[in-house]
């Protein structure tokens, strides 16, 4: 009778990993793609147009944002005028490698803008920029 034969060991069953690692891989492209990188938490700032637009330089710079209500923010935090003045002063000698890019709201006081502008200068920054939109086709 063939019904009584000894096997000759149990075989352990086999989990194939494939189709999970595939799926992994397509949820991580997915979100990857999917994801945006907003540069201004929090802040809504309309910058203003412009027709022409510079590169950006892979110099190191020092974002400095004004809201329409005239609020100054270093990053994400508010900052007083006499407050981002001793922050940039910190920055000493490194100043004349550095960029000061502003990122003022087009609605804000243009007496506000200037001031920032001559901040940057007094504390030694020698490249300004003045962050604007591209504007689109008409």
């Amino acid at each position: 009778m063939g019904f009584l034969r000894k096997r000759r060991g149990r075989e352990e069953p086999k989990v194939d990993m494939t189709p999970m690692v595939d799926c992994v891989f397509l949820l991580l492209i997915f979100f990857m793609i999917s994801t945006t990188f907003i540069e201004t938490p929090g802040l809504s700032i309309k910058l203003p147009e412009a027709s022409t637009q510079r590169d950006k330089d892979e110099a190191e710079e020092v974002k400095i944002y004004l809201s329409k209500e005239g609020e100054i923010f270093l990053a994400d935090t508010q900052v007083t005028t006499a407050a981002l003045r001793r922050h940039l002063e910190g920055f000493k000698e490194r100043t004349e490698q550095m960029t000061f890019l502003l990122l003022a709201d087009k609605e804000a006081r243009h007496g506000q803008v200037v001031e920032l502008m001559d901040l940057a200068k007094v504390t030694g920054f020698a490249r300004l920029a003045i962050a604007t939109e591209q504007r689109g086709p008409k």
